[in-house]
């Protein structure tokens, strides 16, 4: 294991209550499938991945990182289960089951995921919960793990453009001389890069060190979990997009910040500039590797803007934010601290220093959002029309509430996972989104009228 895959290891060591994996919910329409058949198809199906059949081993003493090992007992039938949801099989109940299973560890004996079918869904529906440890993957490999479930497996997913080709162009020779002004520049460059990573670095530590203030969002962790989920059409969030020239992100983070704004105000808390410190992942993974079983993610660390109470004021603020967090290096930064790590640093320091982060109560974080690219286009399992791919985060070191979006077919997905004693209202948090989005198109559509009605009257005036 690589020493981020086995640092999630050992953060879920440090806290009893903590269980790092990562989950997919896709519903799906449609009579159940027989659980042989359902054994059969996704067993062959899975074995595409290796490391499916692999358990982690950790060494004595930290002599070195943990390793993967081919499980000799390994059988599908201990990963691939059944279990009803409760009458009458609605959103809620479906959601609280959710929760409950997210809550429970992953078995370390055997290889660290599980796939849950669930039964009993109002509607002709059924659904399959997918939770992988994050040791072994991060969230935009187990979207690829999911999505190769599909009858099209990967490929189908995630179709390739015609005429695609390679985004990066290796350099190619010029002019005699240019050899030494190429070497030239790319010491300038290395100089300026590794400059921006010390920086990044340095605010990634302030930001750890620097205590928010007290919020019932941070603090010590139960074993009991909250599950809610919200979608919103994603043409309407790309339309935003062009009215106020942002990204998809920044309005699925400015639509956070509302509904945490809003939240805090219900708890009775003031929001501030510095209410909502945010641990952003960041991927470092490459068009290519888009498959492999592994962690390739770095992190920034902004603020959201909750103090903002203008939805458009508080968009321009969270791309301002993030504009100017990406180029202080943070990203740069955590992806040098990991390869330095796994290269230079002796296991056993690592692994003391994880768990020791790991066990100091931290407060300058408070949550988590995460944003990962899911299929474009709708899947079916099995026959099955997947109506829904619901993203489901882990939570842990204090941050008590999680959000992950998932973009899939026509819609984004923003799946939410508390600890049950900090976020009792999670339904109004995850509808809070739906209606920040809402507002935010709104605002585009009235700034169209607004910009055809000025060209109106320019015509006439003409």
């Amino acid at each position: 294991m690589t020493t981020l895959d086995a640092g999630f290891l050992q953060a879920e060591d440090s806290d009893p209550h903590v269980s790092l994996a990562i989950g997919a919910l896709a519903v799906l329409t449609g009579p159940v499938p027989e659980q042989s058949a359902l054994l059969s198809t996704l067993g062959e199906r899975m074995a595409a991945c290796p490391r499916f059949k692999q358990r982690a081993r950790v060494r004595p003493l930290d002599i070195g990182p943990p390793e993967w090992v081919d499980d000799d007992d390994f059988d599908v039938a201990d990963h691939v289960r059944r279990i009803g949801v409760p009458a009458p099989g609605g959103e809620s109940e479906l959601h609280a089951l959710v929760a409950e299973m997210m809550a429970w560890r992953l078995d370390r004996a055997r290889p660290l995921w599980e796939i849950w079918v669930i039964e009993g869904l109002a509607e002709d529906r059924w659904a399959m919960l997918m939770k992988v440890h994050h040791c072994i993957a991060d969230g935009i490999a187990t979207a690829h793990m999911l999505a190769g479930l599909s009858d099209d497996g990967v490929a189908g997913a995630y179709p390739v453009p015609e005429g695609a080709e390679a985004a990066v162009e290796l350099p190619r020779p010029g002019p005699r001389g240019d050899w030494w002004t190429g070497l030239r520049d790319a010491s300038v460059s290395t100089v300026a890069a590794t400059a921006r990573a010390v920086r990044g670095a340095g605010e990634i530590a302030a930001g750890l060190l620097r205590a928010a203030p007290a919020s019932s969002l941070n603090g010590p962790m139960t074993n009991l979990r909250r599950y809610a989920a919200v979608r919103v059409g994603l043409q309407d969030v790309r339309r935003v997009c062009r009215t106020f020239d942002v990204t998809v992100n920044d309005v699925a983070l400015a639509a956070l910040a509302e509904s945490y704004r809003a939240t805090l105000i219900r708890h009775d808390e003031i929001p501030q500039h510095d209410s909502l410190r945010t641990l952003v992942p960041v991927s470092v993974r490459a068009a290519g590797d888009l498959d492999k079983a592994d962690n390739r993610v770095s992190v920034m660390l902004p603020y959201l803007p909750v103090e903002e109470a203008n939805p458009v004021q508080r968009l321009r603020m969270v791309h301002a934010r993030l504009s100017r967090t990406k180029t202080t290096g943070q990203r740069q930064a955590g992806a040098a601290v990991v390869g330095i790590a796994n290269a230079v640093v002796p296991y056993p320091l690592t692994a003391w220093a994880v768990r020791l982060a790991t066990r100091l109560p931290q407060r300058g974080v408070v949550t988590l959002a995460t944003n990962v690219p899911g299929p474009p286009h709708p899947l079916t399992i099995m026959g099955c029309p997947v109506t829904a791919v619901l993203p489901v985060p882990p939570i842990a070191m204090r941050l008590r509430t999680g959000v992950a979006v998932l973009s899939y077919a026509d819609h984004l997905y923003f799946g939410v996972l508390a600890d049950h004693d900090a976020l009792p209202d999670i339904d109004d948090f995850a509808g809070g989104i739906g209606v920040a989005v809402s507002r935010l198109v709104a605002a585009s559509k009235r700034r169209k009228t607004a910009r055809d009605r000025r060209g109106l009257q320019l015509v006439v005036n003409a």
